[in-house]
């Protein structure tokens, strides 16, 4: 398996008020293709800070960020997006999806900005994403025609639409009802058993029993990196669940 993120000694510092915060203070880690990774940490704990440099969106003060082999640091703003759009699927807790228009036109958004992409091919892969995560018959329905799980599916499936080589979710349960949060949870389980690879930024400690390797920052360090070699199945808590009618 190649690795797909590799951080080595990762620090970032900022300016407040004049005061220098160490967000982040070496960290160090290599997510290989596949893995199913939570990462957590307390208020404070520098877990925001690394969430932005994992998805492009802030550079760090100093180290090495190589994305799918790519140095991540040295890069331009613009080559950062161009390789935030082809590299990496957002997941967010807020959905962070267009309410005027349908699931399609949402999934089909990242490819807007490939030109390589034809229009035809776009509302295809939207629909092929969109099927993939079971909303096959939503396909255009608007984001207020939809539950919290369904627009939580309509963003996954705008993460996967373009075939990125890793899946970061940020609290993506975190507005979600337990049943909804287990279903969503079951979606990225099986979306890993493909082979995807998924980062699971949370400050639940309850989701990092379904997942496959746990790492803890705090202080801005890694402060624990667990491997869990028998996650727990999310259908089975599913299953377990009281029926809703009761």
């Amino acid at each position: 398996m190649r690795d797909v993120i590799v951080l080595r000694d990762i620090r970032r510092d900022f300016l407040v008020g004049g005061e220098m915060v160490h967000a982040l203070r070496g960290v160090n880690f290599t997510i290989t293709e596949g893995e199913f990774v939570t990462i957590m940490g307390p208020s404070g704990s520098g877990k925001s800070t690394l969430l932005n440099t994992l998805g492009c969106l802030d550079t760090p003060t100093s180290g090495n960020y190589l994305l799918d082999g790519q140095e991540v640091r040295t890069m331009s703003r613009s080559e950062r997006a161009v390789l935030r759009n082809r590299k990496i699927g957002f997941v967010f807790q807020n959905y962070n999806l267009l309410s005027k228009t349908t699931a399609i036109e949402n999934v089909e958004l990242p490819l807007m900005y490939n030109p390589k992409v034809s229009s035809k091919e776009r509302r295809e892969r939207a629909i092929s994403a969109l099927q993939a995560v079971g909303l096959g018959n939503r396909l255009n329905h608007r984001s207020n025609q939809m539950s919290g799980g369904q627009m939580q599916r309509v963003a996954i499936a705008r993460a996967l639409v373009n075939d990125p080589a890793v899946i970061l979710a940020d609290e993506a349960t975190g507005n979600l009802d337990t049943r909804t949060s287990f279903e969503i949870l079951l979606l990225f389980q099986r979306l890993h058993a493909e082979g995807r690879t998924i980062i699971f930024v949370t400050h639940n400690p309850e989701i990092a029993q379904y997942s496959t390797r746990n790492i803890v920052l705090r202080d801005g360090r890694v402060t624990e990196d667990v491997v869990n070699p028998a996650p727990s199945d999310a259908a089975e808590a599913l299953a377990a669940l009281p029926d809703e009618a009761e």
